[in-house]
């Protein structure tokens, strides 16, 4: 059975260290309930309670499961393998000491640090990919990384595509996919970032077909997308003028995604991201909007 949850990401709660004044974790946890979700990731660490019992107890007073936890990690350098591997233990540890043992550990090259792939966001080409080397530094840092959270706690990773980081493109996650064995890491579809990233997120579901346990429901505005290309936006202007809108008014075909999940019975999360920087709009109000859109798709 397909569930729906949201993410604190779409309440302006991102990993970036932005400034700007975001709301309290229970205020979220309560517009994520009234809105119609049935989970939340964890977001940032420490923006949902560290302790197992206390993070338990919180989530449940809302009536909300937790499905995963976002953990990014520069996998490109050797050096910061070690701190990688270190956090996303203690995050799959808080998840499984709270009783989340389905929760997956979601991987991401730590996006938005590499100046040239922020510069380039939406609009890769063949002079901004890794050499072999960091290549290869970034395949067996995910790898480690998956196999020693699995080894400590028993939970799962997923890798998750980024606009902004080393593995945007469908040519860089194809590539990484056929380098890491399926037993050890698996997919988080995000559709507006492989929409953005340059590819169509529907045909994503025929290439990556069992590798995708978890899924990011994320909308790509295409006029938005093309003035970021034309204008040589950096990824946070992008964000800033809305490249990921709304559900159902950017450019990714979600009633073909959701017809092909359910023809491959996938029973795992749906996860609505609308990146937003804090100030920006009303995000309940977005939330509620996006949750409405899914019904309309029988979700």
């Amino acid at each position: 059975m397909i569930r729906v949850a949201n993410a604190p990401c779409s309440w302006g709660v991102l990993e970036f260290g932005i400034e700007g004044r975001t709301l309290g974790y229970r205020d979220v946890l309560g517009e994520m309930k009234e809105t119609g979700y049935a989970g939340t990731e964890l977001g940032d660490w420490g923006f949902l309670p560290t302790d197992p019992a206390r993070l338990r107890s919180e989530l449940d007073t809302f009536g909300l499961d937790l499905v995963g936890a976002f953990v990014p990690v520069a996998l490109s350098e050797t050096a910061k393998h070690q701190a990688g591997v270190d956090a996303g233990v203690r995050t799959a540890r808080l998840m499984a000491d709270a009783g989340y043992r389905d929760a997956l550990v979601i991987l991401a090259d730590d996006n938005a640090t590499v100046p040239d792939r922020v510069v380039n966001a939406g609009r890769v080409t063949p002079g901004l990919y890794l050499d072999r080397e960091r290549w290869e530094a970034l395949r067996s840092g995910a790898e480690r990384f998956s196999r020693a959270v699995f080894d400590a706690t028993g939970l799962k990773t997923a890798f998750h595509h980024h606009c902004g980081g080393y593995v945007e493109t469908p040519g860089e996650i194809e590539k990484l996919l056929v380098s890491v064995p399926a037993q050890t890491m698996g997919l988080v579809l995000d559709t507006g970032h492989y929409l953005f990233g340059g590819g169509y997120p529907e045909a994503a579901i025929g290439l990556f077909g069992e590798r995708i346990c978890h899924v990011h429901f994320k909308d790509c505005s295409a006029t938005i997308a093309q003035q970021s290309r034309s204008g040589g936006w950096d990824y946070f202007e992008s964000l800033r003028n809305g490249v990921f809108c709304e559900l159902g008014l950017g450019a990714v075909a979600f009633a073909s995604i959701v017809e092909q999940l359910r023809a491959r019975r996938y029973d795992g999360w749906i996860v609505i991201e609308q990146d937003v920087l804090p100030g920006m709009g009303s995000p309940m109000e977005c939330a509620r909007r996006n949750r409405e859109y899914l019904r309309t798709h029988g979700l």
